[in-house]
């Protein structure tokens, strides 16, 4: 079977600024796939060149068949883009929307008035359809959002951060959604950088960071990659270097430990690969007692897709965002300081 998306070798750079350098993804027909990344990873650029809004340096891009790159009004045909920033114009209502969003896509009355009112009743918006956005909540937005994007019935959905701001209910109610799209044969890509809903959602998976895919495949498979149990401890609220360093070589010598990762950006704690075995987080706290360590923390958990990141580049995706914003906020510092000489 044909892919439904394939991107090869994709690159794109903003003056001196790499966003994504050699990124290729398959997704295949009817799968959700989730792209998963801290923010300023290239998640939204990449989805932006595959929608025909921004242009790559370099790559090839297809969708359903169709050489995007060269063909962007074909493909925009079989494509639905659901932004982060949930744009809508305050003073039109729900329906006024999605009308001229069938008018946009030349879509004949009578087909439009059955799909607007279809939209209308699957995301549950028949009560607000008349009411003037501008009073909308952010889940009724990004619900009336969600039917904008799939009014013209795309083959592949695309998806920015589709849950983020939301509360508990309305997140949990687009998952259903999505799901049911999936199974009614749609294609959906989904960035995100919330680790649950890409394990929840996705069948497959890819990671990217600082604009290249470092893992791909299932959530399962990524996870197994690792093998065996994490466990996550802290010998101090923030360990000294040379005490973490001990702490590491002393632990990587015990048998059942298969690999040990020190976290600088989490005060230096430990974060042990280990085999399933029922007395590991006991022997640990022994080991680090006959070796005169204390144990501020300590906790066993099965792998998540944060200990893939992890493995893959010795950072959490939080210590990667709280790294993001801070070189956002030097960079807001800094063109301050510039405009006060």
């Amino acid at each position: 079977m044909a892919a439904a998306v394939t991107i090869e070798n994709l690159r794109k750079s903003y003056g001196s600024v790499t966003a994504i350098q050699d990124v290729s993804l398959t997704i295949q027909p009817g799968e959700i796939f989730g792209l998963l990344g801290p923010n300023g990873a290239g998640k939204t650029t990449t989805i932006r060149c595959l929608c025909t809004l921004a242009v790559p340096d370099s790559g090839r891009i297809e969708l359903m068949g169709i050489p995007v790159l060269e063909q962007p009004q074909v493909a925009r045909r079989y494509l639905g883009y659901i932004a982060q920033e949930v744009a809508l114009d305050k003073v039109l209502t729900g329906r006024e929307l999605l009308e001229l969003q069938a008018a946009i896509y030349h879509m004949p009355k009578s087909v439009a008035l059955g799909r607007i009112e279809q939209m209308l009743s699957l995301l549950d918006l028949q009560d607000w359809a008349d009411q003037k956005t501008g009073i909308y909540s952010g889940g009724l937005k990004k619900r009336l959002d969600l039917a904008l994007g799939l009014l013209h019935q795309p083959d592949v959905l695309v998806l920015d951060e589709p849950t983020v701001g939301l509360d508990i209910e309305t997140r949990s109610a687009v998952w259903s959604f999505l799901r049911q799209l999936k199974a009614a044969g749609t294609t959906i890509l989904i960035t995100s950088h919330y680790l649950e809903e890409v394990d929840a959602l996705a069948d497959r998976v890819a990671i990217i960071d600082q604009g290249q895919v470092i893992a791909a495949g299932t959530p399962s498979d990524l996870k197994d990659k690792i093998g065996g149990d994490r466990i996550t401890l802290r010998i101090r609220e923030f360990t000294p270097d040379d005490e973490a360093a001990k702490a590491k070589a002393m632990l990587a010598d015990l048998p059942f430990v298969q690999d040990v990762i020190v976290n600088p950006a989490q005060g230096n704690s430990l974060n042990l690969v280990v085999e399933r075995q029922a007395d590991a987080l006991t022997a640990v706290q022994q080991s680090l007692a006959a070796a005169g360590l204390p144990v501020f923390g300590i906790s066993q958990s099965r792998p998540s897709l944060d200990d893939v990141y992890l493995a893959a580049t010795g950072r959490t995706l939080m210590d990667a965002e709280l790294a993001a914003v801070g070189q956002r906020d030097l960079k807001q510092e800094k063109k301050q300081a510039m405009k006060g000489r």
